[in-house]
């Protein structure tokens, strides 16, 4: 898809009760493309009198919220939204957004157009009117912004980029609404703490008890939270963590197999290289010796 000219603004869709928006336009025009197309999309802050009601838009929507607080009614259902919550509608849906005024919300947004739009977004696991709250939304923040940068370039190929990286952002979508729950569940804070927790303890971590300790949740809830959120358990999270910090170390070719095993909590390397190679698909040693020159 080639990059068309920078695009004017479409006022009837773009609230003016914001403050530094990025907004990219790239296909305002190919509603009837076979494809999968970002039309435009965006990054703004919502004013305090921030305030949408539309019966019928034309493109396919997403929304993610990543501050503040507000609401939106999808088809007369009102959902609170925060931080991580992510909508979708389409023209088929009645909508109304307001923002908190004592904590207004920040927000991305991603309009699409063509044939395959609305199914891909279904597939990825997102109905029209659905609200869902993801709490590794960075990931998908990340990718945003990634979307907006390529979309303001007007490249040749911009198009092509940000085609690529709206399928990217679904199936990031899909593979992280796989994991999440009802907007309004009060436990994603919970599991941040956790996750942060075994990423700064990875290297002394040794047990699923020495996690409980340090998080100070019982062990069947950080189950339950890990299995929900991050699809692994707790133990699976933190054995992966230590075999990537041991990969990292690998990467020095003067670093020994046992040094490596020792720095992430192993006195025995030969459990260690099985745990290594049960992660990355490769043996320490032959990791080690895939990095040297030929």
């Amino acid at each position: 898809m080639r990059s068309p000219p920078a695009a004017a603004a479409p006022k009837a869709v773009l609230s003016t009760q914001v403050s530094g928006p990025r907004y990219f336009f790239l296909a305002l025009g190919d509603a009837r493309h076979a494809d999968v197309v970002p039309a435009y999309g965006g990054f703004e802050h919502c004013n305090p009198d921030y305030l949408v009601q539309r019966d019928r838009i034309e493109f396919t929507t997403l929304e993610l919220v990543v501050a503040g607080e507000g609401i939106v009614v999808l088809d007369g259902a009102s959902t609170p939204l925060r931080a991580g919550t992510v909508f979708h509608y389409d023209r088929t849906t009645r909508l109304e957004i307001r923002t908190n005024p004592q904590r207004p919300m920040a927000k991305y947004f991603l309009c699409l157009a063509g044939d395959r739009a609305a199914r891909r977004v279904r597939t990825a696991g997102l109905a029209p009117g659905a609200v869902l709250q993801i709490a590794m939304f960075p990931e998908l923040q990340a990718v945003f912004d990634d979307l907006i940068r390529e979309g303001l370039h007007h490249r040749a190929t911009t198009g092509r980029i940000a085609s690529a990286l709206v399928e990217v952002l679904l199936l990031k979508f899909e593979e992280l609404a796989a994991l999440a729950g009802p907007a309004g569940g009060g436990d994603e804070e919970t599991f941040l703490h956790c996750k942060a927790a075994i990423e700064a303890g990875a290297a002394r971590f040794a047990t699923l008890g020495d996690i409980t300790k340090a998080v100070g949740i019982d062990t069947s809830r950080l189950c339950r939270l890990f299995r929900r959120h991050q699809g692994i358990s707790p133990y699976q999270y933190l054995l992966r963590r230590k075999m990537a910090l041991a990969a990292e170390l690998l990467l020095d070719p003067n670093v020994l197999v046992k040094e490596a095993a020792a720095h992430v909590g192993f006195r025995d390397p030969y459990h260690f290289s099985r745990c290594f190679k049960s992660v990355h698909r490769v043996a320490p040693r032959a990791f080690q010796r895939s990095l040297k020159p030929r």
